[in-house]
């Protein structure tokens, strides 16, 4: 079951869109991009550690600041168009 457990501000939204794309973005380069080029794949690598770790502050971030519901093994997810906060439970 899924409900909507909160809204973030345009601003928040705009946030983590922004850091959605960028890590998606990583991960498709990490999958054509070979450890042959050292310099530019260590690049990726750290690139990929400091995006997710910003992603996951973003998440931690407004958890706590909206309190948010949460239960084990669920997760949040936005909907970009809405800035609606879901709670995600594994059926």
């Amino acid at each position: 079951m899924n409900k909507v457990i909160s809204r973030v501000t345009e601003e928040e939204r705009n946030e983590i869109r922004t850091l959605f794309e960028r890590r998606n973005g990583l991960n498709e380069l990490a999958k054509i991009l070979t450890a042959d080029d050292s310099e530019l794949y260590e690049r990726l690598v750290r690139d990929l550690g400091e995006t997710g770790t910003k992603f996951q502050n973003w998440w931690n971030r407004m958890s706590q600041k909206y309190n948010w519901e949460s239960e084990e093994g669920s997760n949040w997810e936005i909907n970009f168009d809405t800035c609606e906060i879901w709670l995600v439970k594994p059926e």
